[in-house]
């Protein structure tokens, strides 16, 4: 990324040295390195949301193929990007059935908890 050497880092931390002292370098050492830290996370999230968004303009272009074409006779592609669709489409759906699966088991167990308690209590 910069083309910094051993020299010149060497010179860096004998003038930080000289100007902030041994106190204080190493509390300004870590904020820098929180800053960059910062930066980067910054940046990594950034280019997520960049390739996400790209990826989903990529699968709307598909899509619009696919319903061009009547859905018949797709590329693998277009067929491979309709069935990603197809699959998240499921997937926003299932959340609610699983949490109703779980809400349900849940009840189950505390049911047979409380049928425990009251034999171990006669």
């Amino acid at each position: 990324m910069f083309d910094i050497g051993f020299w010149e880092l060497l010179l860096i931390a004998i003038i930080g040295l000289v100007v902030l002292g041994p106190e204080r370098l190493p509390v300004a050492i870590r904020s820098v390195r929180s800053w960059i830290n910062s930066m980067r996370n910054f940046s990594e999230g950034v280019k997520n949301e960049l390739t996400e968004e790209l990826r989903i303009h990529e699968l709307h272009a598909n899509l619009k193929k696919a319903e061009q074409a009547g859905m018949k006779d797709l590329s693998p592609e277009v067929a491979a990007s309709v069935k990603s669709l197809e699959e998240a489409a499921a997937m926003v759906n299932n959340p609610y059935q699983t949490a109703e699966n779980t809400t349900d088991s849940s009840e189950k167990v505390t049911q047979l908890d409380d049928n425990k308690n009251e034999k171990q209590g006669k």
